[in-house]
């Protein structure tokens, strides 16, 4: 599932994501412009700039901003800096990987088997949309919704 902390980063990272010259965001700004809740994001966007997502800027003209193209920030590394694992379970996880204790024999293990499945699929999926990819996609659903 996905975690709110997550879903607010990413609306948090395309609320950046809009701002055409990357200019600094303050929190409350983002705050204000995404429905999210200030102190939750401030220690988000804290996160994700030690993740090296975001960069900040302190003084006037100050805030949050992008550290890489949108383009470049995929939800997967997001999912991974805010939440760790993406794999349901620890034993097919790629970066956390952990024995699952009850687990008797994992070559033989369907639970298992499926599980890789599911987190492959996760993975190509995720690993492959991208914050601009998301933003695109908001776009095209905003003006089909204004046509309608």
């Amino acid at each position: 599932m996905l975690t709110k902390k997550t879903k607010y980063a990413v609306k948090a990272l395309i609320a950046l994501a809009k701002n055409p010259e990357n200019k600094p965001m303050l929190i409350a700004e983002i705050a204000k412009n995404e429905g999210l809740p200030k102190r939750f994001l401030e220690a988000i966007l804290l996160d994700l700039k030690r993740g090296q997502i975001l960069s900040s800027r302190m003084g006037a003209g100050g805030g949050y901003f992008l550290n890489k193209p949108a383009s470049e920030i995929m939800v997967s590394a997001v999912i991974r800096i805010l939440d760790g694992p993406i794999a349901l379970l620890p034993c097919v996880s790629l970066n956390f990987y952990q024995r699952c204790e009850e687990c008797k024999d994992e070559v033989t293990c369907s639970i298992r088997e499926m599980m890789e499945k599911v987190r492959d699929a996760s993975i190509n999926i995720m690993g492959n949309t991208s914050i601009a990819d998301l933003l695109r996609r908001e776009m095209e659903l905003e003006e089909k919704s204004r046509q309608s």
